[in-house]
This record gives C-alpha cells, structure tokens and sequence, in this order.
C-alpha cells in the first residue's frame, strides 16, 4: 500500500478511535449529570420533616383551692356559698376607698393606673360586701323587682363574689348612666376593661354566654380576681371557674 495511502487509513482509525471516546466521554457525562448530587447538610435539614413540638404542661388545677374563702380561686355561687357565712379577709386594704382583699389590691391598682394611664379612667362602684349588707342589697332588690327578676341580679348573701373581697364593680366616667348597665359593655371603660383586665388578673365573671353556667345575668361591670395565670387560662378555653374545675353552678337548689 502507497505509503499516503496507510497515512490515510492510520489517520481514519485515530480519528473512529477518538470519536468513540469522545462519545463515551460524553455518555459518562450525561449520566453524571443526571445523577443526584450529594445533599449537604443544609439540604438534608430543609428536606427532614420538622420534630414534634413537646405539648405545653397542662395547667396546674390544683394549685390554688377552691373552697377556702382566702384562696383566689375560691368558688362562689348560687351552689357553693362561702363558708364561714360571716366571712371577711382580714386585714382588709383599702382602694380608692373602697375595702377589698389584700390579695387582690395591687392588681386592682395596677388595673385602674393603666386605664388611666391609657386615657380611660374609671372608678370603684362597689367591693367587699358583709354577709349582712349584701342580705339587705338582696332584700331590696327583690321587693323592687320581685324574686324572680331580682334573683337573677343580686345574690343571696352568704353567695356574693363580693363577700370575698375579690371581686369589684367599676363604673364609666364617661357614661355614668350606664353603671350597673347592659350598656356599660359599649363605653369606653368597659371596652377597655374587655381586652385589658386579663393582664391584671381579673375576669368578667358574668356574660351573656355563661348565665346558664354562673346563674348570672351579663355584667361586664362585674369583675373578679383570680390571678393572672388562671385568668389567661380561662381566655385562652374561654371557659368558666365552674367548667374549668368542673364544679357545679346554674340556679339555686330546689
């Protein structure tokens, strides 16, 4: 064979061998590109599903009692009167002039200070309430409306929240002609007592939600004190002292 001619075909067979490599080549790289990459740490921890969230502890019912007339946690209603029937703290402070547990005095304070502070003041339209002058409030209430009516606002005494010093009526200086009103609900002291009292430890024990529960017609006058974590526990359920402890309530005993 010339020798052109075996330069020709040597030429032609580096050339086939080269493009047979080079297609391997390329093949190989075609799969690696397909191939997943490795994941990094940061992938992997993006990708994992997220870990469980431990539950927070339940609340803790029992820290407080429910039947001692001094506990902030004290039940009182048409079901469970306070006992001793002559109950009163002693010693007794003083807000505003106005007589009140000691237990509950610097929450009321810090609560009517921040209503003021926020352009809302308000003031004390009544507090602790003896067994004997709530029996004459009672009385008076019944001759003017007649017992039916009159027990489905006014406690007999030995049952008033304000026997035990921890509950407190407030009153509008804006629209003092609805003290002791369904209406207070829209004045500007009762909208501000309706998102703020939770902070200080107070709830508006009576609303028109729970009267089957309480017994009680709606007043978002009436305020009780039952500290602030058992108040934002009874906002967050929305529940009432009788259903959280599973105590009874409703009406008086037949």
């Amino acid at each position: 064979m010339p020798a052109r001619h075996q330069r020709w075909v040597l030429g032609a067979v580096v050339g086939l061998g080269l493009a047979a490599l080079g297609g391997c080549a390329s093949t190989e790289a075609s799969a690696t590109d397909r191939a997943p990459l490795p994941s990094s740490p940061t992938a992997v921890a993006q990708a994992a599903p997220p870990a469980e969230r431990e539950a927070p502890p339940a609340f803790d019912l029992t820290a407080h009692s429910t039947t001692d007339p001094r506990s902030i946690w004290v039940v009182v209603n048409k079901r469970l009167p306070i006992t001793p029937a002559d109950y009163r703290p002693d010693p007794m402070a003083i807000v505003e002039g106005y007589q009140v547990s000691p237990a509950a005095a610097p929450a009321l304070e810090r609560m009517l200070a921040a209503a003021r502070a926020d352009g809302t003041p308000m003031r004390i339209t009544s507090a602790f309430r003896s067994h004997g002058y709530q029996e004459g409030v009672h009385e008076a209430t019944v001759a003017r409306l007649g017992r039916p009516a009159a027990e489905r606002i006014s406690a007999r005494p030995g049952h008033s929240e304000h026997q035990t010093g921890l509950a407190v009526d407030l009153g509008s200086l804006s629209e003092p002609g609805c003290n002791f009103d369904a209406c207070f609900a829209a004045t500007r002291e009762g909208r501000w007592l309706a998102q703020h009292a939770v902070e200080h430890g107070f709830v508006i024990r009576y609303t028109e939600a729970t009267t089957d529960v309480t017994g009680y017609q709606p007043e978002p006058w009436h305020l009780r004190y039952v500290g602030r974590p058992l108040a934002a526990e009874l906002a967050r359920t929305g529940a009432t002292l009788e259903e959280t402890f599973g105590l009874p309530g409703g009406d008086y005993p037949r």
